[in-house]
C-alpha cells in the first residue's frame, strides 16, 4: 500500500461552513483524509472539531461546502446515512449497550437468523472470528459491561468496521485509558490504517498525537489555521496555531510584583491524584497567593480543581489544611473546610438561572450551615446587599433573576456566593471566559484584592496573558500530568508555552522550583 502521504483522497471537505444564528461555528473549512491515514484533528474549545464531525457524519446539515468520499459528492442527514454510506464515530463515550453481550452488541440490529429465531451459536462464532481480527480473545457471550473501557472501544470499532466503515472518527477515544489501554487501541488503530481505513483521531493528548498520527489540522475560532505532517511539525509550533501566538511575542509586563512576606501554607496536596484521572502531584497553597494553572484543553487543569474541590474522589495522595490531614471525599467535606469553586460551565454547573441574585449568593451559606441552622430573610438581604454593593453586581436588584444577568454579572454573583462562606481557598476555573472586556477587567482586579485580603487562590484560565499577569505561581500541566513549575521572573507566556510543548520531563532553569 502508498504511504498516507502518497495515497489517494479518501474524505474530502471543501468550503464548510456552518453557523447557529449570529455564532459561527465553521467557515470556509477543508480538510483532506487520506486512505490508510491516520489523521489528528486538533484546537482547543471552540475551534470547530466537533462541529465538523457532526456535519460530515449527518448529525448537523451544512450551511455551505462540499463533502466527497472517494471522488463522490455526499450529504447524510443522519448518522446512519453516514454510516451506510461508509463514515463512523467512536465517541468517548462508548455508545452500546452495557447489559447486553459482547456478541449480541456486535450484531445489534443484524443477527443471524434461522425461520426467524436469532441463532446465538452462531452469532457467538462470529463475533469470536470479528474480534480475532483485531487480536482479542475474550468471552463474547459475557456482558459488555464487564470488560474494560478500553476493550469496549476495540468492540466498537470492530463492530463499525464490519458494517463496512472505510473512514472511522474516533472523538476522544483515549481521555479515560492507563497507558496499557492506549496500547491496545493504537495497535488496533495502526492495524486498521494498514487495511486502508482512514482515521480522524481527535485528541488533547499530545504525546498520542505525535506518537500516532501521520498528519494533523488544527481548527481555531471556527477557522482552518494549518495541515501539516505530524512528523515535521515541532509541538512548539501546534501549540502555538492552536493558541493563536507568535513564537517571537514579546509577553505582556507582569503587574508590579507585591512584596510578600513568607506566606504560612493554607492547603496542601501530597502525591494526590486518581488513576486514569489525574497523575498524583505536589501542591501547596498558601495564604495570599494565586497560583494559576495553564495548559492545553484537556491537558487535566479543570481535573485537578475538581480533586481539589471534592468533585472527584482521589485514590491516592494526602491532603492537609493548615497542616492537619484532611479527607476530601466531597464536595461538602471542602466547603466544611473553607473552600470554595467557581466552575467553568457556570450556565449549567454554577448559577441557578430561576432563583433570584440573593437566593444564588446565600445557597453554600446556607448549604454550609445546614437546614437547622436556616438563614432569616432579613440575614439573606444583608448579605446579599453587601456583596452586590462591594462586587458591583449590576443591576443592583438582590430579586432579579440570576438568568437575566450578563454573563459577567452572573461571574460575580457566584463569587459573592463563595465570598459569603468566608473561604481560606477559592478555586476559580475559568472565571473570565465570555464575559465582556470591562467585566474582565473587574474580575482581574477582583482577583488581586482576594489575594491581598489573604486568600489562597487557585485560577484556571485559558489566557496566558491573564495567567501571568496575576500568578505567584504557575504549575504547568500537560497530559493529565503537572509537568513544570514557574515562579518569579519565569512566569512569561514564553516559558509556559515551552513548558507545555516540551517532551518528556520539564528542563530545570533558573526561576523554576
Amino acid at each position: 500500500m502508498d504511504s498516507p502521504d502518497l495515497a489517494p483522497a479518501l474524505l474530502e471537505v471543501r468550503g464548510l461552513s456552518k453557523s447557529f444564528g449570529p455564532l459561527r461555528a465553521l467557515h470556509d473549512v477543508d480538510f483532506t483524509l487520506r486512505t490508510g491515514e491516520i489523521h489528528a484533528l486538533l484546537g482547543e474549545n471552540g475551534a470547530g472539531k466537533s462541529t465538523l464531525i457532526k456535519v460530515v457524519t449527518g448529525v448537523l446539515a451544512r450551511d455551505a461546502g462540499v463533502v466527497r468520499l472517494d471522488g463522490v459528492d455526499i450529504a447524510p442527514r443522519s448518522a446512519k446515512a453516514a454510516l451506510d454510506a461508509g463514515i463512523a464515530t467512536v465517541y468517548q463515550e462508548v455508545n452500546l449497550l452495557p447489559n447486553l453481550s459482547v456478541a449480541q452488541n456486535l450484531f445489534l440490529g443484524r443477527q443471524p437468523t434461522r425461520f426467524g429465531v436469532v441463532q446465538e451459536n452462531e452469532m457467538r462464532r462470529q463475533a469470536k472470528v470479528l474480534l480475532a481480527e483485531f487480536g482479542l480473545h475474550i468471552d463474547v457471550a459475557a456482558s459488555l459491561g464487564d470488560y474494560s473501557v478500553a476493550v469496549q472501544h476495540v468492540i466498537a470499532i470492530a463492530r463499525a468496521v464490519d458494517l463496512s466503515a472505510r473512514v472511522l472518527v474516533l472523538d476522544e477515544p483515549t481521555s479515560s485509558l492507563d497507558r496499557h489501554e492506549v496500547e491496545i487501541l493504537f495497535r488496533v488503530m495502526r492495524q486498521l490504517a494498514g487495511r486502508g481505513i482512514g482515521i480522524v483521531f481527535v485528541s488533547h493528548f499530545l504525546d498520542q498525537v505525535y506518537e500516532i498520527s501521520d498528519r494533523i489540522t488544527v481548527l481555531r475560532n471556527g477557522l482552518l489555521i494549518g495541515e501539516r505532517e505530524t512528523a515535521s511539525l515541532p509541538r512548539l509550533e501546534l501549540i502555538r496555531m492552536m493558541l493563536g501566538r507568535e513564537l517571537a511575542e514579546t509577553t505582556s509586563e507582569r503587574a508590579a510584583a507585591r512584596t510578600h512576606q513568607t506566606r504560612d501554607v493554607c492547603v496542601s496536596f501530597e502525591r494526590y491524584g486518581k488513576t486514569g484521572y489525574v497523575a498524583p502531584f505536589d501542591l501547596e497553597l498558601r495564604h495570599g497567593e494565586v497560583v494559576g494553572l495553564a495548559g492545553l484543553l484537556g491537558s487535566g487543569r479543570t481535573e485537578t480543581a475538581r480533586l481539589v474541590f471534592g468533585v472527584e474522589r482521589a485514590d491516592i495522595g494526602q491532603a492537609r489544611v493548615e497542616g492537619a490531614p484532611v479527607r476530601l471525599q466531597s464536595p461538602r467535606d471542602a466547603v466544611r473546610h473553607g473552600f470554595g469553586y467557581c466552575p467553568e460551565e457556570r450556565k449549567t454547573e454554577g448559577i441557578v438561572a430561576d432563583l433570584t441574585v440573593r437566593e444564588n449568593i446565600v445557597l453554600a451559606l446556607q448549604a454550609k450551615r445546614g437546614l437547622h441552622r436556616l438563614i432569616s430573610r432579613g440575614e439573606q438581604d444583608e448579605i446579599a446587599m453587601r456583596f452586590i454593593k462591594l462586587l458591583d453586581i449590576r443591576p443592583p436588584e438582590p430579586e432579579r433573576p440570576m438568568g437575566l444577568l450578563s454573563g459577567g454579572n452572573q461571574q460575580k454573583v457566584l463569587l459573592a456566593r463563595w465570598l459569603a462562606t468566608a473561604p481560606r481557598l477559592l478555586v476559580l476555573d475559568e472565571p473570565t471566559r465570555g464575559i465582556d472586556v470591562g467585566a474582565h477587567a473587574e474580575i482581574i482586579r477582583l482577583i488581586r484584592d482576594l489575594c491581598d485580603k489573604g486568600l489562597a487562590l487557585l485560577v484556571i484560565s485559558s489566557e496566558l496573558d491573564e495567567i501571568v499577569t496575576y500568578s505567584d505561581r504557575v504549575i504547568v500541566l500537560r497530559d493529565r500530568a503537572h509537568v513544570d513549575e514557574l515562579h518569579g521572573d519565569a512566569i512569561n507566556v514564553s516559558n509556559i508555552l515551552s513548558a507545555i510543548a516540551a517532551d518528556g520531563p520539564a528542563r530545570a532553569h533558573e526561576g523554576r522550583r
